[in-house]
């Protein structure tokens, strides 16, 4: 099955990642499928950025999160399948995305979630000690716009997780050697960064508490 036959979509979430982004939009493009990328209330040339790469932007204001940057580019295409990336991957290629997208095309996975190997210690680290908090997956559209509350949740994983495990989803982690992101602490300044990290943590970690079935109580 060819690249260029894929009926998929990449969805690329975005805060102010004009450093990163055209560079997965050009990773991505190497698929000849559309390439959206959400630009989440940007105060920074996202946007311009990734249309200058070749990418569909969907432009929100004010921020939604991550969640809420999913769901719109969800709604940005129609196609059958969707490669999930964070933009501000380093190393991405060609054999990364097929090796994420195409167990899902082929109808032998229902997810793949990828995994970084190789790519730098630390993001190896957190990656590793949470994998099931990567941003790399691929699967249907439409499992995905299932998903309860994705549309509200500022950091969707852990909604994501919750719907693999009672939808009885086939998956696996896919690793992608020599990738790595851009850490939090370098972006923004290392208290910005840290700061930045410690919210995502508490709404990541809270989202069980938030979202407890009433049976559950």
């Amino acid at each position: 099955m060819g690249a260029s036959t894929l009926d998929a979509a990449v969805i690329i979430p975005a805060y102010n990642e004009q450093e990163t982004v055209g560079r997965v939009v050009e990773a991505a493009r190497v698929l000849n499928v559309p390439v959206v990328v959400v630009s989440d209330g940007s105060k920074d040339k996202t946007a311009e950025v990734a249309r200058a790469a070749g990418a569909q932007v969907v432009d929100l204001s004010p921020n939604r999160g991550k969640g809420g940057a999913i769901a719109a580019g969800l709604e940005a295409t129609d196609a059958t399948f969707v490669l999930l990336l964070d933009a501000d991957l380093v190393g991405l290629t060609r054999e990364h995305l097929e090796s994420l997208l195409l167990p899902v095309v082929r109808g032998e996975l229902d997810m793949t979630i990828g995994v970084f190997r190789s790519g730098g210690l630390l993001t190896d680290f957190g990656n590793r000690a949470t994998p099931h908090l990567s941003g790399q997956r691929a699967c249907r559209r439409e499992w995905l716009q299932a998903v309860p509350h994705l549309a509200e949740e500022r950091w969707p994983e852990p909604a994501i997780t919750e719907h693999l495990r009672r939808s009885g989803a086939n998956w696996r982690y896919v690793p992608l050697l020599q990738v790595s992101q851009v850490m939090k602490e370098i972006k923004r300044g290392f208290w910005s960064g840290l700061k930045h990290r410690a919210k995502m943590y508490r709404d990541l970690v809270s989202y069980r508490a938030r979202r407890r079935e009433p049976s559950e109580s």
